[in-house]
Protein backbone atom coordinates (compact mmCIF):
# COMPACT_ATOMS: atom_id res chain seq x y z
CA UNK A 1 0.00 0.00 0.00
CA UNK A 2 1.48 3.44 -1.08
CA UNK A 3 1.74 6.35 1.51
CA UNK A 4 -1.19 8.16 -0.35
CA UNK A 5 -3.57 5.22 -0.30
CA UNK A 6 -3.08 4.44 3.60
CA UNK A 7 -4.12 7.84 4.26
CA UNK A 8 -6.91 8.13 1.77
CA UNK A 9 -7.95 4.99 3.54
CA UNK A 10 -8.08 6.15 7.00
CA UNK A 11 -9.39 9.65 6.00
CA UNK A 12 -12.30 7.44 4.54
CA UNK A 13 -12.50 5.42 7.62
CA UNK A 14 -12.90 8.79 9.57
CA UNK A 15 -15.16 10.54 7.61
CA UNK A 16 -17.50 7.45 7.79
CA UNK A 17 -17.67 7.98 11.60
CA UNK A 18 -18.37 11.71 11.04
CA UNK A 19 -21.30 10.53 8.68
CA UNK A 20 -23.16 8.06 11.46
CA UNK A 21 -22.69 11.46 14.19
CA UNK A 22 -24.71 13.33 11.64
CA UNK A 23 -27.34 10.68 11.51
CA UNK A 24 -27.63 10.20 14.80
CA UNK A 25 -27.40 13.63 15.61
CA UNK A 26 -30.38 14.16 12.83
CA UNK A 27 -32.44 11.81 15.78
CA UNK A 28 -31.93 13.86 18.38
CA UNK A 29 -35.06 16.44 19.00
CA UNK A 30 -34.30 19.87 18.78
CA UNK A 31 -38.43 21.30 19.43
CA UNK A 32 -39.38 20.75 16.01
CA UNK A 33 -40.71 17.17 14.33
CA UNK A 34 -38.39 15.63 11.82
CA UNK A 35 -38.49 12.45 9.57
CA UNK A 36 -34.98 11.88 10.67
CA UNK A 37 -35.65 12.05 14.25
CA UNK A 38 -36.92 8.01 14.03
CA UNK A 39 -33.97 6.90 11.84
CA UNK A 40 -32.65 5.20 15.32
CA UNK A 41 -35.94 3.06 16.07
CA UNK A 42 -35.51 -0.45 15.28
CA UNK A 43 -38.69 -2.93 14.54
CA UNK A 44 -38.68 -6.40 15.62
CA UNK A 45 -40.73 -7.56 12.23
CA UNK A 46 -40.94 -10.93 10.54
CA UNK A 47 -38.20 -12.43 12.86
CA UNK A 48 -35.42 -10.03 12.35
CA UNK A 49 -34.78 -6.12 13.90
CA UNK A 50 -35.69 -3.91 10.78
CA UNK A 51 -35.53 -0.07 10.75
CA UNK A 52 -38.87 1.81 10.94
CA UNK A 53 -38.43 3.20 7.47
CA UNK A 54 -38.37 -0.54 6.66
CA UNK A 55 -41.91 -1.17 7.67
CA UNK A 56 -43.52 1.78 6.89
CA UNK A 57 -43.29 5.39 5.60
CA UNK A 58 -42.66 8.35 7.70
CA UNK A 59 -43.82 11.80 6.94
CA UNK A 60 -43.72 14.97 8.81
CA UNK A 61 -47.18 16.77 7.95
CA UNK A 62 -47.11 19.48 10.71
CA UNK A 63 -43.92 20.99 12.59
CA UNK A 64 -45.08 19.07 15.79
CA UNK A 65 -46.32 16.12 14.54
CA UNK A 66 -44.53 12.70 12.87
CA UNK A 67 -46.61 10.28 10.79
CA UNK A 68 -45.79 6.50 10.27
CA UNK A 69 -48.00 4.77 7.97
CA UNK A 70 -47.11 0.87 8.66
CA UNK A 71 -47.52 -1.03 5.69
CA UNK A 72 -48.34 -4.11 7.75
CA UNK A 73 -51.12 -4.12 9.87
CA UNK A 74 -49.04 -7.31 12.09
CA UNK A 75 -46.33 -4.54 12.78
CA UNK A 76 -48.44 -1.57 13.88
CA UNK A 77 -48.19 -2.66 17.78
CA UNK A 78 -44.44 -3.43 17.59
CA UNK A 79 -43.51 -0.37 15.29
CA UNK A 80 -45.64 1.41 18.34
CA UNK A 81 -43.54 -0.16 21.11
CA UNK A 82 -40.27 0.83 19.58
CA UNK A 83 -40.85 4.33 19.39
CA UNK A 84 -41.43 4.46 22.77
CA UNK A 85 -39.13 2.28 23.57
CA UNK A 86 -36.00 4.43 21.61
CA UNK A 87 -35.51 6.63 24.52
CA UNK A 88 -36.78 9.45 22.38
CA UNK A 89 -39.21 10.96 24.61
CA UNK A 90 -42.05 10.22 22.59
CA UNK A 91 -45.52 9.20 22.98
CA UNK A 92 -46.66 7.72 19.88
CA UNK A 93 -51.09 7.08 19.20
CA UNK A 94 -51.81 4.20 16.90
CA UNK A 95 -55.31 4.80 14.34
CA UNK A 96 -55.81 1.68 12.31
CA UNK A 97 -52.58 1.57 10.48
CA UNK A 98 -51.27 5.10 11.02
CA UNK A 99 -49.07 5.86 14.20
CA UNK A 100 -49.00 9.35 15.12
CA UNK A 101 -46.21 11.17 16.63
CA UNK A 102 -46.41 14.35 18.35
CA UNK A 103 -43.59 16.33 19.40
CA UNK A 104 -44.09 17.95 22.69
CA UNK A 105 -42.27 20.96 23.77
CA UNK A 106 -38.89 20.47 24.98
CA UNK A 107 -38.25 21.25 29.06
CA UNK A 108 -35.00 22.47 30.73
CA UNK A 109 -34.53 19.29 32.07
CA UNK A 110 -35.41 17.34 28.44
CA UNK A 111 -32.85 19.76 26.70
CA UNK A 112 -30.04 19.03 29.03
CA UNK A 113 -30.86 15.28 28.72
CA UNK A 114 -30.75 15.63 24.91
CA UNK A 115 -27.33 17.54 25.65
CA UNK A 116 -25.71 14.42 27.30
CA UNK A 117 -27.08 12.04 24.74
CA UNK A 118 -25.18 14.05 21.69
CA UNK A 119 -22.05 13.95 23.93
CA UNK A 120 -22.38 10.33 24.28
CA UNK A 121 -22.85 10.55 20.71
CA UNK A 122 -19.78 12.40 20.08
CA UNK A 123 -17.61 10.72 22.11
CA UNK A 124 -18.54 7.21 19.76
CA UNK A 125 -17.50 9.36 17.40
CA UNK A 126 -14.24 10.28 18.80
CA UNK A 127 -13.31 6.67 20.15
CA UNK A 128 -14.35 5.40 16.44
CA UNK A 129 -12.12 7.81 14.97
CA UNK A 130 -9.14 6.83 17.77
CA UNK A 131 -9.55 3.23 16.68
CA UNK A 132 -8.88 4.16 12.95
CA UNK A 133 -5.90 5.89 13.80
CA UNK A 134 -4.96 2.95 15.86
CA UNK A 135 -5.34 0.29 12.94
CA UNK A 136 -3.04 2.88 11.02
CA UNK A 137 -0.48 3.02 13.37
CA UNK A 138 -0.42 -0.87 13.72
CA UNK A 139 -0.50 -0.83 9.99
CA UNK A 140 2.74 1.22 9.77
CA UNK A 141 4.90 -0.84 12.41
CA UNK A 142 3.76 -4.05 10.35
CA UNK A 143 4.57 -2.68 6.91
CA UNK A 144 7.99 -0.98 8.68
CA UNK A 145 8.62 -4.11 10.45
CA UNK A 146 8.39 -5.85 6.91
CA UNK A 147 11.06 -3.25 5.29
CA UNK A 148 8.14 -2.05 3.26
CA UNK A 149 8.24 1.26 4.05
CA UNK A 150 11.66 3.22 5.52
CA UNK A 151 11.64 4.75 9.54
CA UNK A 152 11.65 8.23 8.16
CA UNK A 153 8.66 7.60 5.76
CA UNK A 154 7.48 5.76 9.18
CA UNK A 155 7.72 8.90 11.41
CA UNK A 156 6.11 11.38 8.41
CA UNK A 157 3.19 8.82 8.27
CA UNK A 158 2.75 9.36 12.01
CA UNK A 159 2.68 12.50 11.88
CA UNK A 160 -0.11 12.97 9.04
CA UNK A 161 -2.11 10.11 10.49
CA UNK A 162 -2.35 12.54 14.26
CA UNK A 163 -2.93 15.48 11.97
CA UNK A 164 -6.00 14.04 10.32
CA UNK A 165 -7.00 12.61 13.31
CA UNK A 166 -6.78 15.87 15.35
CA UNK A 167 -8.77 17.77 12.04
CA UNK A 168 -11.41 15.03 12.85
CA UNK A 169 -12.05 15.34 16.09
CA UNK A 170 -12.04 19.30 15.88
CA UNK A 171 -15.06 18.67 13.89
CA UNK A 172 -16.91 16.17 15.90
CA UNK A 173 -16.28 19.02 18.66
CA UNK A 174 -17.40 21.72 16.26
CA UNK A 175 -20.86 18.91 15.47
CA UNK A 176 -21.20 18.47 19.15
CA UNK A 177 -21.43 22.78 19.67
CA UNK A 178 -23.40 23.44 16.90
CA UNK A 179 -25.72 20.57 17.94
CA UNK A 180 -25.83 21.97 21.62
CA UNK A 181 -26.77 25.37 20.76
CA UNK A 182 -29.44 24.06 18.57
CA UNK A 183 -30.83 21.62 21.33
CA UNK A 184 -30.39 24.58 24.39
CA UNK A 185 -32.14 27.48 21.78
CA UNK A 186 -35.92 28.11 23.11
Amino acid sequence: MSEEQIISDLRRRMDGALEVLRKEFAGLRTGRASAGMLEPVVVEAYGNTLPLTQVGTVSVPEPRLIIVQVWDRGNVKAAEKAIREAGLGLNPQTEGQTIRVPIPDLNEERRKELTKVAAKYAEQARVSVRNVRRDGMDLLKKQEKDHKITQDQHRKLDKDIQTLTDDTIKKIDGFLAQKDKEILQV
